[in-house]
C-alpha cells in the first residue's frame, strides 16, 4: 500500500487547504498502525516513526509511506524525499523495515523503493537500515554502494534501561559517578518542558555552541516541527546551577521503546559546573520511569579516529556505560549514475572539511 503526504505548496489557499487536510488524514491513518509495526520491528526507533514523517513535511519535504502490515511478508518503509542542489534523492532513515533474511521480501521492497524514487525523479536513494555491522552482507546483491556520507547516528551508545538504577551507576565511569554527585552537591536541577519559548531559547544557546563548537545547528523552523510532530515525546531538559542560570540543554525524543538524546546545547558554564551529567543522570532515571528500554546516546565517533569532530563528546557519552553500537554504514542506491557522479564529488569533499 503506497501512502504520500505533501508538504504545504505555496499555492492558493484552496489548494494549500486541501492538500493539508490530507496530509494531516495520512499521518493520522500511519499513526494508528505504528503499534503494529512496533510489535514487528522491536528494534525500530523514530526514524520511521509517523512523528518524523510529519516532522519532514512539516518543514516542506515529500513523506512517502509503503507497507505491508497485514500477511507475511511483511514490511514498512518511510521515504522522504529531498531537495538538494547536488541533486535530488530519496531518504530512507532507519529503514525499510522487513525480514533481511527473506530475499524475496528483500527484493520486492527495493524494487518498489526504486520504482519511488525514479517516478520522483530522484538521483539516487540513500538509506541506513537498523542493521548492525555485522549484518552487513544481508546488503549484498541488492546493488547498493557504501554513500560518502553518514546518515544519522551509525556509531552510537545505547544503555539498556531494563537494569535498575544502582546497576546502572554501577555500570559508569568512576569518574562519570562522581561527577553525578557533586551535581547534586552543588546543588544543580534539572527540568524538561515543550513550552515554545523553551525551544527559541535552546535555538538561540544551540546557535552560540556551534559557533564555538564549528557545527551546523538546525534551524528554528526545524525544531519547532519536532515539538509539534512529537508533541509531549519531545522533552527539552534543562540543567541549572543553584542560582537558576542555564548550564546545558538536550533535546530528547522518544518513540516506542527507545529514546534519543537528540540535540545539545550548552552555555559557557557548562565547562565549570558538571549540568550535562546531572541532565543525563535524569534523563536516564525520567525514561526508566516511563517503561522505556533502550536510551540512545546518539552519535559518538568510529573508533580510531582522534580527529573526528565527535571525538569529545564520545569521551563524555562512553562513561555513562552501555552497548557501543555500529550499524551499517548508509547505502546509496544509483538511479541516475551520471548526475551521481556529481554528488559524490560535492559529499566527498565535505566530508573531509567537516572531519566527519
Amino acid at each position: 500500500m503506497t501512502k504520500t503526504s505533501a508538504p504545504h505548496p505555496a499555492v492558493s489557499q484552496q489548494k494549500h487547504s486541501t492538500v493539508s487536510d490530507a496530509a494531516s488524514r495520512q499521518h493520522e491513518s500511519d499513526d494508528k498502525l505504528w503499534p503494529e509495526v512496533l510489535k514487528l520491528y522491536p528494534e525500530v526507533n523514530f526514524l520511521q516513526s509517523p512523528e518524523w514523517g510529519e516532522v519532514n513535511r512539516l518543514v516542506g519535504h515529500k513523506v512517502i509511506v509503503e507497507h505491508n502490515l497485514d500477511k507475511a511478508p511483511h514490511f514498512w518503509c518511510q521515504m522522504i524525499v529531498k531537495n538538494a542542489k547536488r541533486g535530488r534523492y530519496l531518504e530512507v532513515p532507519g529503514g525499510p523495515l522487513l525480514d533481511w533474511s527473506n530475499k524475496v521480501a528483500k527484493q520486492a521492497v527495493f524494487a518498489k523503493i526504486r520504482e519511488i524514487a525514479e517516478r520522483e525523479k530522484c538521483v539516487f536513494v540513500r538509506l541506513r537500515p537498523q542493521l548492525r555491522i555485522a549484518d552487513l552482507d544481508l546488503l549484498r546483491s541488492l546493488g547498493l554502494r557504501k554513500a560518502p556520507m553518514h546518515l544519522h547516528a551509525e556509531h552510537t551508545i545505547i544503555l539498556d534501561l531494563t537494569q535498575s538504577e544502582d546497576d546502572l551507576l554501577k555500570a559508569m565511569r568512576r569518574q562519570t559517578r562522581y561527577e553525578v554527585r557533586r551535581a547534586e552537591k552543588l546543588g544543580i536541577t534539572v527540568s524538561f518542558s515543550n513550552e515554545k519559548a523553551l525551544f527559541e531559547e535552546f535555538h538561540q544557546v544551540q546557535a552560540e555552541t556551534a559557533a564555538r563548537q564549528h557545527f551546523i545547528p538546525p534551524d528554528l523552523d526545524t525544531l519547532l516541527a519536532e515539538r509539534t510532530a512529537f508533541g509531549d515525546n519531545a522533552r527539552l531538559y534543562v540543567a541549572h546551577a543553584a542560582d537558576g542560570a542555564p548550564i546545558t540543554y538536550g533535546l530528547i525524543l522518544i518513540s516506542g521503546d527507545e529514546a534519543e538524546y537528540f540535540e545539545a546545547a550548552s552555555t559557557e558554564l557548562n565547562h565549570k559546573l558538571p549540568g550535562a551529567y546531572a541532565l543525563q543522570w535524569q534523563v536516564i532515571r525520567d525514561l526508566k520511569a516511563l517503561g522505556l528500554k533502550r536510551y540512545n546516546l546518539w552519535g559518538i565517533a568510529p573508533a580510531n579516529q582522534p580527529e573526528h569532530r565527535y571525538a569529545k563528546v564520545t569521551t563524555f557519552k562512553k562513561g555513562f556505560g552501555g552497548e557501543i553500537v555500529e550499524f551499517v554504514p548508509a547505502q546509496d542506491l544509483v538511479i541516475n549514475p551520471l548526475r551521481y557522479k556529481f554528488n559524490l564529488i560535492v559529499e566527498t569533499i565535505r566530508k573531509k572539511t567537516r572531519h566527519l
